[in-house]
Protein backbone atom coordinates (compact mmCIF):
# COMPACT_ATOMS: atom_id res chain seq x y z
CA UNK A 1 0.00 0.00 0.00
CA UNK A 2 0.96 3.13 -0.71
CA UNK A 3 0.97 5.55 1.96
CA UNK A 4 1.89 9.36 0.63
CA UNK A 5 0.87 12.92 1.57
CA UNK A 6 -2.27 14.49 0.11
CA UNK A 7 -1.42 16.89 -2.63
CA UNK A 8 -4.76 17.29 -4.76
CA UNK A 9 -8.32 15.65 -5.20
CA UNK A 10 -7.32 12.84 -6.77
CA UNK A 11 -4.73 12.12 -4.12
CA UNK A 12 -7.99 12.74 -1.53
CA UNK A 13 -10.10 10.70 -3.00
CA UNK A 14 -7.43 7.52 -3.56
CA UNK A 15 -6.67 8.04 0.25
CA UNK A 16 -10.93 7.65 0.89
CA UNK A 17 -11.07 4.68 -0.84
CA UNK A 18 -7.96 2.92 1.40
CA UNK A 19 -9.46 4.17 3.99
CA UNK A 20 -13.11 2.58 3.23
CA UNK A 21 -10.96 -0.87 2.66
CA UNK A 22 -9.51 -0.59 6.05
CA UNK A 23 -12.53 0.98 7.96
CA UNK A 24 -13.32 -2.36 10.15
CA UNK A 25 -9.15 -3.33 10.99
CA UNK A 26 -8.42 -3.90 14.45
CA UNK A 27 -6.49 -1.42 16.73
CA UNK A 28 -2.54 -2.07 16.96
CA UNK A 29 -2.73 -4.58 13.62
CA UNK A 30 -0.58 -3.24 11.00
CA UNK A 31 -3.73 -2.24 8.86
CA UNK A 32 -5.03 -0.46 12.48
CA UNK A 33 -2.05 1.38 12.01
CA UNK A 34 -2.13 2.13 8.47
CA UNK A 35 -5.86 3.36 8.58
CA UNK A 36 -4.85 5.62 11.75
CA UNK A 37 -1.58 7.18 9.63
CA UNK A 38 -4.58 7.25 6.64
CA UNK A 39 -6.80 9.42 8.96
CA UNK A 40 -4.72 11.60 9.89
CA UNK A 41 -3.60 12.64 6.06
CA UNK A 42 -7.19 13.17 5.40
CA UNK A 43 -8.24 15.36 8.07
CA UNK A 44 -4.92 17.63 8.03
CA UNK A 45 -6.23 18.12 4.07
CA UNK A 46 -9.66 18.71 4.66
CA UNK A 47 -8.71 21.28 7.37
CA UNK A 48 -6.92 23.30 5.09
CA UNK A 49 -9.04 22.67 1.43
CA UNK A 50 -12.74 23.06 3.02
CA UNK A 51 -13.65 25.26 5.65
CA UNK A 52 -16.62 24.63 7.62
CA UNK A 53 -18.57 27.42 8.59
CA UNK A 54 -20.02 28.22 12.16
CA UNK A 55 -23.69 27.40 12.28
CA UNK A 56 -26.86 29.86 12.00
CA UNK A 57 -26.64 31.52 15.52
CA UNK A 58 -30.16 30.76 15.72
CA UNK A 59 -29.28 26.97 14.89
CA UNK A 60 -26.53 27.07 17.49
CA UNK A 61 -28.84 28.05 20.19
CA UNK A 62 -31.39 25.13 19.39
CA UNK A 63 -29.17 22.92 19.01
CA UNK A 64 -27.37 23.56 22.85
CA UNK A 65 -31.02 24.10 24.12
CA UNK A 66 -31.90 20.29 22.69
CA UNK A 67 -28.21 18.78 24.11
CA UNK A 68 -28.99 20.16 27.40
CA UNK A 69 -32.62 19.60 27.96
CA UNK A 70 -33.45 23.38 27.93
CA UNK A 71 -36.99 25.03 26.91
CA UNK A 72 -37.72 28.43 25.45
CA UNK A 73 -38.89 29.35 28.67
CA UNK A 74 -35.34 28.66 30.30
CA UNK A 75 -33.58 30.98 27.42
CA UNK A 76 -36.55 33.48 28.55
CA UNK A 77 -34.86 33.61 31.85
CA UNK A 78 -31.18 34.47 30.51
CA UNK A 79 -32.06 36.94 28.07
CA UNK A 80 -35.00 38.70 29.01
CA UNK A 81 -38.36 36.98 29.30
CA UNK A 82 -40.04 34.76 27.71
CA UNK A 83 -41.01 37.05 25.04
CA UNK A 84 -37.81 38.28 24.11
CA UNK A 85 -36.69 34.17 23.44
CA UNK A 86 -39.72 33.68 21.29
CA UNK A 87 -38.56 36.91 19.20
CA UNK A 88 -35.00 35.94 18.59
CA UNK A 89 -35.86 32.44 17.83
CA UNK A 90 -37.92 33.13 15.51
CA UNK A 91 -35.79 35.53 13.85
CA UNK A 92 -38.20 38.72 14.88
CA UNK A 93 -35.38 40.46 17.16
CA UNK A 94 -30.89 40.19 16.32
CA UNK A 95 -29.28 39.34 19.54
CA UNK A 96 -27.52 41.59 21.62
CA UNK A 97 -24.32 41.84 22.67
CA UNK A 98 -25.57 41.41 26.06
CA UNK A 99 -27.49 38.41 25.07
CA UNK A 100 -24.59 36.69 23.09
CA UNK A 101 -22.07 37.34 26.10
CA UNK A 102 -24.74 35.43 28.42
CA UNK A 103 -25.26 32.76 26.18
CA UNK A 104 -21.85 31.97 25.36
CA UNK A 105 -20.92 32.24 29.34
CA UNK A 106 -24.03 30.30 30.50
CA UNK A 107 -24.88 27.82 27.72
CA UNK A 108 -21.35 27.76 26.21
CA UNK A 109 -21.98 28.23 23.17
CA UNK A 110 -18.70 29.64 21.37
CA UNK A 111 -18.74 33.25 20.40
CA UNK A 112 -18.33 32.98 16.80
CA UNK A 113 -21.33 30.78 16.36
CA UNK A 114 -23.18 33.76 18.02
CA UNK A 115 -21.63 36.46 16.32
CA UNK A 116 -21.95 34.63 12.72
Amino acid sequence: MDIKPIKDENDYKYTLSLIEKLWDSKINTPEGDILEVLTILVSDYETKHYEILPPNPIDAILFRMEQIGMKQKDLGKLIGGANRASEVIHGKRKLTVKMIATLSEKLNIPLKSLLS
